[in-house]
């Protein structure tokens, strides 16, 4: 429901109960981002949905996760139920009938169970993010960097975890040279970084990295009649991996502000991110990481992206953040412990006051489908706080059946194109292939004296001639003393590495702000 480039939220009540006038998002601030919060049960998701259905019929692409399996609903049209007549009813939209809708949905799944493979690479994830991913400490933070570094110098893909895997066992074995040139490094801090790539291996890591990658413009599409796709990550199972949800939706908005162009404050947002349970994304995060989040929360509004936290409590938003949130829907909150008072007084106090009545008093008093809404307008500027009935969505409340689900798959514009898995040759095959075609040097080189003491060479010792006395039975040969050793595995490969290196002079390698490597 657009009207005047404005999606239509709720209306708002007075205190006597009475319809006050409709709320409204104007589009142009859609970019602006927004706080969607309250307890279980109040309502999040429903709010999630309409402002999804809104943006999409006003031809904006939606990235949202269904965390509880529930939103996949909004690709079915709605049904006629009591309470959603009811509610229709309250803020005068016409009832006979509703008008019911479905949404042009594209759905993903990292595990490719319940929508199409997401992936990315090792390399496009970054040791940033792999770090958090990990919980890795300091030290192997450190000697994550310096794989990056190695495999950007020698030429060697990190796709997947196989690739990482290889490299780091390369490292483990040739600790002693490479930190002479890259900086100390650790066997026991190797050692635990493989453990936690086995721990993610465990966990189902190994479904998201590899290729084919994602392509940010598959989540930005539009339909043949200017409908904005809403892309749905199934992510019940997910959750199961909280820091793997937190750190992939993380990586997602990061290639996001990297491959997009900037266009100012455009009359509509490109591309609106709903993140969902999004205290996941600040648990133990480390302050650096915290930072750089904030930093592209701000930044990317520029290149048309807005991003919509949902949460229960705004208290898990932190405040460096929560003051770039320009459109906030408050559902209910419970004010049982003294927590639970301080995030209704932080929420009371962000929101302009509206005389009519106390927002911290009305916050612990808002019914299922209520909220507290307060958006941007004129020059940017935040509207009074309204209390405000949610309007009910126009698709299915509830989830899809898993026959619903895939005959949706079957008709996406990406079928075929994420399903099927491509392994080329990254780091591990080629670190395997120099380690063997080592190992056959050596093994060729072990055999050469043997063979000279057999006449199985022209050349005999210790002159050239066929006629030179041959060594005394029971004494082999000793080879010429000249300084010269012959090559163990290690020294071999980092030879090949070093003349990959010479070919790869002049190359730039870029990486993002939030340690992920560019596309090219």
């Amino acid at each position: 429901m657009v009207e005047e480039g404005k999606l239509f939220i709720g209306a708002s009540r007075k205190p006597d109960d009475t319809i006050n006038k409709g709320e409204y998002l104007e589009l142009k601030f859609g970019n602006r981002h927004g706080l969607i919060t309250g307890a279980t049960g109040t309502g999040k998701t429903i709010t999630l949905q309409i402002l999804a259905e809104g943006f999409s019929n006003a031809g904006v692409p939606v990235f949202c996760a269904d965390v509880k399996g529930d939103l996949s609903g909004i690709g079915a049209i709605g049904e006629t139920k009591d309470f959603i007549l009811k509610r229709a009813e309250q803020i005068g939209l016409p009832t006979n009938p509703y008008e019911f809708q479905e949404f042009p949905v594209i759905f993903w799944d990292l595990y490719g169970e319940k929508g199409h493979r997401v992936r990315t690479t090792m390399s496009e994830m970054g040791p940033l993010l792999l770090s958090r991913l990990m919980n890795a400490t300091d030290a192997q933070e450190g000697v994550l960097n310096i794989a990056f570094k190695i495999a950007d110098q020698g030429g060697l893909p990190l796709l997947d975890l196989k690739d990482l895997q290889a490299l780091l066992n390369y490292m483990g074995e040739n600790a002693t040279q490479l930190s002479n040139q890259f900086g100390f490094i650790s066997k026991a801090s190797v050692g635990s970084i493989q453990r936690e790539l086995l721990i993610l291996e465990q966990q189902g890591a190994e479904h998201f990295f590899g290729e084919p990658a994602l392509k940010i413009t598959d989540i930005m599409r539009t339909t043949n009649d200017g409908r904005g796709a809403i892309s749905v990550l199934a992510a019940d199972k997910l959750m199961m991996n909280p820091r793997l949800y937190a750190t992939f939706l993380l990586w997602l908005l990061s290639e996001l502000f990297e491959e997009l162009p900037e266009v100012g404050d455009p009359e509509k947002p490109k591309l609106v991110f709903f993140f969902d349970e999004a205290h996941l994304l600040f648990n133990d995060a480390p302050k650096v990481l915290t930072e750089r989040v904030e930093q592209v929360v701000r930044l990317i509004r520029s290149k048309g992206v807005g991003v919509y936290f949902v949460t229960q409590n705004p208290l898990d938003v932190p405040e460096t953040i929560l003051g770039q949130l320009g459109n906030r829907v408050q559902h209910a909150l419970r004010a049982y412990t003294p927590r639970d008072q301080k995030a209704v007084k932080t929420a009371a106090d962000t929101f302009r006051p509206n005389p009519e009545f106390d927002c911290a008093s009305v916050i612990t008093n808002l019914g299922t489908g209520e909220a507290l809404v307060s958006t941007l307008e004129g020059k940017g500027a935040p509207t009074m706080v309204e209390r405000t009935l949610v309007r009910p969505p126009q698709s299915r409340v509830g989830p899809l059946t898993a026959e619903e689900r895939q005959k949706i798959m079957d008709v996406s514009p990406v079928r075929d194109q994420y399903d099927e898995d491509f392994d080329r040759e990254s780091a591990y095959e080629m670190l395997t292939a120099r380690a063997k075609k080592v190992a056959e040097a050596q093994r060729q080189a072990e055999q050469a004296p043997v063979e000279a003491n057999t006449g199985g060479s022209r050349w005999t010792l210790p002159g050239f001639g066929d006629d030179e006395p041959a060594a005394p039975a029971g004494k082999q040969a000793r080879p010429r003393s000249s300084g010269y050793q012959r090559e163990t595995v290690v020294e071999a490969a980092m030879k090949s590495v070093a003349r990959t290196v010479a070919t790869q002079v002049g190359r730039a390698l870029v990486r993002g702000i939030l340690g992920s490597l560019s596309r090219r």
